[in-house]
């Protein structure tokens, strides 16, 4: 719109943030087809020199111009739009900081007069249209960062993968693969279960690729004369595609203390995760805690402890236990290193589940940033939790009150089957579980 009213589009880098697999790059193409201007993509994923930005000199052996200028001489236009693939992956050696080059290419200020070396003359790049792309923010330098405008993409849900795979993912595989819709029929049941059982990433990739499996299987079928179309349900998948990487329902028979369903955030989106804690009678108090956490999850887990402790502190029973256990808190998968600070209200919540000895209520799982006074502080990643739960059919959700506003908006499809509850601080917790 802002094209249209001011008759050019220039001064505005976007930054898609996502996990693999969600679109990120296809949505840069299609702004170019939308916009007419040709596309040209490259990856800077590794880059460490940073003459690949700005050229050589012309005095070297093997000089050549930077990517933008070549970039522009391959498309025979200087206002195309130019996608920066994997920004959050540039690295730095005695060869220079490309990271630090890219600044003067993506400032709206500065990019009007671009200095490439090899050309060494000014050239005006303020018509590109900039988009990068990344997996996390973390990586990307600050002040690169505050040059684009960052547009997050969350995961899929299974809905949303549902149509994906049936309006572009098997049309694009069946012309790929030489065949039409006639002779392959892929059932809406078997690719809701290829996305349960066999694809809950939160992109489309291994979604594709298993539709791909599907179909190499199918033509084989075709080639050998078994048949002049094949129909795949849910009874031929465990055959076509090996057997179900995800299993259904909670590996824990029945809830039990000191267990607790958490969420998490990761560079490939929301995962589930849960808290286990026991005790051992020693006759001391002494606590322990396993399962390749990071600096900030030990922090966190002995804030945790210390603060049910003092929660306790009036029950005898409770004071007691602590007095004379050793508590072990284990966050598994043990061969996944994990870091973060929106578990704390997961592992105070196993903790005072295990001295109450009292089961956590089922299908409730819990996200949020705990203080040492009992402060529920709001956490990150939100969209990615909460698509997470709903994959991992949770039906309640603990967050921190201050993410009311994030969780609001989120569209009604993901929210659609959730009880959420908003806490500002553990006792609410607790009256909850």
């Amino acid at each position: 719109s802002v094209g249209i009213m001011k008759g050019n589009i220039s001064g505005s880098i976007i930054c898609f943030v996502g996990p693999p697999g969600v679109g990120k790059t296809s949505l840069g193409r299609s702004i170019a087809a939308a916009i007419n201007r040709k596309f040209y993509r490259f990856s800077v994923g590794g880059m460490r020199d940073e003459a690949e930005i700005k050229g050589h000199r012309r005095t070297y052996v093997g000089a050549l111009p930077g990517k933008f200028i070549q970039a522009m001489k391959v498309c025979n236009s200087a206002n195309p739009v130019i996608m920066i693939d994997e920004i959050d992956k540039l690295a730095a050696s005695f060869q220079g900081d490309p990271a630090a080059a890219l600044l003067e290419v993506l400032d709206p200020e500065q990019n009007r007069d671009f200095l490439d070396h090899y050309l060494d003359v000014r050239f005006d790049l303020s018509n590109i249209f900039f988009i990068t792309t990344a997996n996390q923010l973390d990586t990307i330098p600050r002040p690169l960062l505050d040059r684009m405008e960052v547009i997050k993409l969350a995961g899929y849900i299974l809905g949303e993968k549902l149509q994906i795979a049936k309006r572009f993912l098997i049309p694009r595989q069946l012309k790929a693969h030489g065949l039409n819709p006639k002779q392959l029929t892929i059932t809406a049941a078997a690719i809701r279960e290829m996305i349960d059982g066999y694809c809950r990433e939160p992109g489309v990739r291994s979604l594709e690729n298993s539709i791909k499996k599907v179909m190499r299987k199918s033509v084989m079928q075709l080639v050998e004369g078994k048949g002049k179309s094949v129909k795949v349900d849910v009874a031929q998948l465990p055959q076509l595609l090996g057997k179900r990487l995800f299993l259904d329902g909670d590996p824990y028979q029945r809830p039990q203390p000191g267990v607790v369903t958490g969420l998490a955030w990761t560079s490939l989106g929301g995962e589930t995760m849960h808290v286990e804690a026991t005790r051992v009678h020693t006759g001391r108090a002494s606590f322990k805690q396993t399962g390749q956490l990071g600096k900030v999850m030990v922090e966190s887990s002995e804030i945790a402890y210390t603060y049910v402790r003092s929660l306790l502190n009036q029950n005898a029973r409770a004071k007691e236990f602590f007095a004379d256990s050793f508590v072990h808190l284990h966050v598994p998968a043990g061969a996944t290193p994990k870091d973060g600070p929106s578990a704390g209200v997961s592992m105070a919540t196993a903790l005072y589940s295990l001295a109450l000895n009292k089961p956590v209520k089922k299908d409730l799982a819990m996200t949020g940033e705990l203080t040492l006074t009992g402060l529920v502080m709001p956490i990150g990643g939100v969209k990615e939790k909460t698509i997470a739960a709903k994959r991992a059919r949770i039906k309640r959700l603990v967050l921190p009150d201050r993410n009311r506003g994030d969780y609001n908006e989120l569209p009604a499809q993901i929210r659609k089957g959730l009880k959420v509850h908003f806490v500002k601080s553990f006792e609410e917790i607790v009256e909850l579980i």
